[in-house]
């Protein structure tokens, strides 16, 4: 490709509501354009790096034995209905209605259209196991969109479905998966992890996400150094910090902690360690008729120690907070506690609570907590003496760093991961829901056991430009730079020898199938250099005028810090000893 025959649309300032790294590169390297919140149109540049990303997705999706097709983004709302998602997606899922008033859905995802094929098309074990991709335009409703391409609301994914005949089988194909997505990921030059992760309301019993690791990712990642332990915050297992607890030693004792509402306030005020207090934090879950009004509400106390947070997902898996729960209204607070949030405690309630302590403070003596009236605190409060035994005691914390790997091999670490892939074990969710069965050798029908897998084909240009940047621009992993190597030639249409050495090059280059963009626009060397380094070609050979004289050529990689001079009649076969296989 030569540069005069492509679309080159560089900026000097990205736009003022770009507001994270990868947003601004790809804004200012002409790799996408925004159309509207959250929607963005893919320039050339862009669009290179996308379809190579695809092509290696592609390739290891083929080899594992997957077979691709596409599926339609606008669905009838009847199959969601079928499932019960139709109600469940919430707002993030776009509705419109046709000319005749039939509801409809732009795609956020496809189980439930999968799934009507595969009840159509496998009705033997026979045809058992199965997997079915695509590669296709998604659209979720984002409230507010926002990071460019890694939280906008029209992307492309490439999902895919399994089918099996048993748990057994599906298991094997959710491993063929995760092995094929471990390849993915190699081959796309990102540094990633593969991490436990909760199922979420996609549902299911077994899940991995691949995070690209980024200081500036939205996920924590905890993992052990020591071990293959790894897990998303979410997930992440929180072992008790203290192994048993003590016999209490001091007397209960209510304390005056004027204007002092928080933890760590308290804990500074009273010349204690943090972690001496307990946190209150105030749920409710509701019952209700078939109408949906409220007919019974029950308040939950959950209690964490004051160093730590509540994890949400993890209280959402509490027996009685399953089937869903929400914060406590302040008016719910006052009835059942006799005081405004900020001096909450387990202690003289005025109407009874469920009481779920986390595993640490299960096992916690003479703690400090909220004495349920403003501006003071209870000192020296112990279980069984104080206060009754928690209704429950669970995990319902957000691990810390340095706290012991639920694997006994070391201590926990946390870094921050963009989330770019996912894998799940669905097991009949969905084929129970639309009665998809197939005949089984025994002759009887037996409901699909199912897995699906995603990959977010343009947040992986995001995740990639988080990971790989610098002042100057974007550093592209080879695999997926829009072009591997630039030529830049400084006088290209003044200088015959300039010119000749850049076409001799570039020929020979593309004749051995690099992917090679020969910058023939005359520009000046400081506004060529700087767009390429803005753009992230991995790779560029510069020639002179002076440079020829001494038969020599310079060479850099986007990641050198200086440029290397290479003789011109050793430089074709350096390039390829550097970019061939």
């Amino acid at each position: 490709m030569r540069a005069s025959q492509f679309l080159i649309s560089t900026l000097k300032e990205a736009p003022a509501d770009a507001e994270i790294i990868s947003h601004k590169l790809m804004m200012r390297a002409g790799l996408i354009r925004k159309l509207s919140a959250g929607i963005y149109t893919y320039m050339p540049m862009g669009l290179r790096v996308i379809r190579k990303v695809e092509t290696i997705i592609r390739e290891e999706m083929n080899r594992a034995g997957a077979i691709e097709l596409t599926m339609p983004v606008v669905q009838p709302a009847e199959l969601w209905q079928e499932t019960g998602r139709w109600d469940k997606m919430g707002a993030e899922m776009l509705r419109l209605k046709d000319r005749h008033g039939r509801d409809f859905a732009m795609q956020p995802t496809s189980e439930e259209v999968v799934t009507d094929i595969a009840r159509a098309e496998l009705k033997s074990y026979r045809a058992l196991p199965k997997n079915l991709y695509q590669i296709q335009t998604k659209f979720r409703d984002e409230r507010r969109p926002r990071f460019g391409i890694m939280r906008g609301r029209e992307f492309i994914m490439k999902d895919a479905y399994s089918f099996d005949r048993n748990e057994e089988a599906a298991g094997r194909s959710y491993d063929a998966m995760y092995a094929a997505y471990c390849r993915i990921f190699d081959r796309l030059g990102l540094t990633y992890r593969a991490v436990a992760a909760d199922t979420g309301a996609i549902g299911g019993d077994r899940s991995h996400e691949f995070q690209v690791i980024a200081d500036t990712g939205e996920d924590a990642i905890i993992y052990c150094p020591d071990s293959d332990y790894a897990a998303n915050i979410e997930l992440a297992e929180a072992l008790p910090l203290l192994a048993g607890r003590a016999a209490p030693a001091q007397a209960m004792q209510k304390t005056p902690t004027p204007g002092k509402s928080t933890c760590e306030d308290v804990a500074t005020l009273l010349g204690t360690a943090l972690s001496n207090t307990v946190k209150s934090l105030v749920l409710a879950t509701d019952e209700t008729d078939e109408s949906g009004a409220i007919i019974k509400s029950t308040v939950w106390l959950l209690l964490v120690r004051g160093d730590h947070d509540l994890n949400e997902v993890k209280a959402g898996k509490v027996t009685g907070l399953d089937n869903g729960f929400r914060f406590a209204t302040e008016a719910e607070i006052v009835t059942h506690f006799g005081c405004k949030p900020g001096y909450l405690g387990p202690i003289s309630l005025k109407q009874p609570v469920k009481i779920i302590a986390d595993r640490t403070v299960a096992q916690m003596s003479d703690f400090i907590t909220g004495a349920n009236e403003p501006d003071f605190h209870i000192a020296g409060v112990n279980w069984g003496r104080d206060l009754p035994e928690p209704d429950a005691v669970a995990d319902i914390r957000n691990v810390v760093a340095g706290d012991p790997s639920p694997d006994g091999k070391g201590k926990l670490a946390i870094q921050r991961g963009i989330e770019v892939g996912h894998v799940f074990y669905l097991g009949t969710k969905y084929s129970q829901a639309m009665n998809a069965t197939f005949l089984d050798e025994d002759g009887k029908p037996k409901p699909f056991t199912m897995g699906c897998y995603g990959i977010g084909v343009t947040r992986i240009l995001g995740a990639a430009i988080e990971q790989g940047c610098d002042a100057r621009g974007i550093i592209w992993p080879d695999a997926i730079a829009p072009f591997r190597i630039v030529i830049c030639p400084i006088g290209y249409e003044r200088t015959p020898e300039v010119k000749a050495a850049a076409d001799a090059l570039y020929a020979e280059l593309a004749a051995a199938g690099i992917d090679v963009l020969l910058d023939d626009r005359g520009e000046r060397p400081g506004a060529m250099f700087a767009d390429w380094e803005l753009i992230g070609a991995p790779h560029r050979v510069v020639f002179s005028e002076r440079g020829l004289k001494e038969g020599l050529a310079e060479y850099q990689g986007r990641r050198d810090t200086e440029a290397s001079k290479i003789a011109v009649a050793e430089l074709a076969a350096f390039i390829k000893s550097r970019l061939l296989p």
